[in-house]
């Protein structure tokens, strides 16, 4: 891989954001045992040469989805935690030509999967990452809980700008079920970090975003543009949020295929 500047941010003395050339975010949770990676982004970046640079703890990586710019840093492990509800899409990108070619150029390989589901828990020393799963975005989607510092690590699955136009996404009401079944995170957690911040979001996006697309499927949807996408062209519908609360974008959309 083509060598891209990382931006990080320490935002926590234990928790550093990584920018990846403003294409994905990645995350690294240090605890008093262990290290926590959560997505590595498009592979541009050696996240393991950073991290060695302040500590030898062990490190455990997490794959919030299966998407390219969330797994392709893998290369740099030698193993990886990832849904098996998104194996198979994991599996397809990592076949693709293109990044064969350039696995093989740098001699670099991807690492196996081991699963990772609802109710298991990563314990880094003093910090602690409660799994919960989130499809919508992706079949298998997670969520993280950082339970001491109430932090919530999301992926694609609640961000500003909601993919929901892929033939692998679920239908928006099954969408909204879903997050209903976890909206009591909104009592655990203080703050979301998502797969393509530049900060914290108060964890009011979490409903902000959900109310958006019941909106959308109440047909509220007067005000919505047409979306160019590499897939094509869908609709984005933007969503509100709360006065006063911190967020690291306030331009929100969900974007959807129409129905009909």
């Amino acid at each position: 891989m083509e060598w891209l500047e990382v931006f990080p941010i320490q935002l926590k003395p234990y928790l550093y954001l990584l920018d990846e050339g403003h294409m994905a975010t990645g995350y690294v949770v240090v605890g008093e045992e262990k290290v926590c990676v959560i997505d590595t982004m498009n592979g541009f970046t050696d996240i393991l040469g950073f991290i060695r640079k302040f500590t030898d703890k062990p490190v455990v990586v997490v794959n919030t989805h299966g998407h390219p710019d969330h797994i392709f840093g893998n290369v740099y492990f030698e193993e990886a935690l990832l849904n098996p509800k998104d194996l198979e899409i994991a599996e397809g990108f990592i076949n693709m030509p293109e990044f064969q070619e350039a696995c093989q150029k740098y001699k670099l390989r991807m690492p196996p999967f081991k699963p990772i589901v609802e109710g298991d828990v990563i314990d880094l020393g003093g910090k602690t990452l409660e799994v919960y799963e989130l499809p919508g975005h992706t079949p298998g989607g997670i969520v993280l809980l950082l339970k001491e510092d109430r932090i919530l690590f999301t992926g694609d699955s609640v961000n500003h700008h909601l993919w929901m136009q892929l033939d692998i996404s679920l239908p928006l009401s099954q969408y909204v079920e879903e997050l209903d079944r976890i909206m009591f995170l909104e009592d655990k957690a203080d703050y979301i970090l998502h797969g393509h911040a530049g900060g914290f979001d108060d964890i009011s996006l979490l409903r902000c975003m959900r109310n958006g697309i019941v909106e959308i499927l109440e047909g509220k949807t007067d005000n919505d543009k047409p979306y160019e996408w590499f897939g094509g062209e869908a609709m984005q519908h933007p969503f509100g949020l709360i006065e006063g609360k911190k967020y690291s974008s306030y331009e929100s959309v969900i974007c959807y295929k129409p129905q009909g």
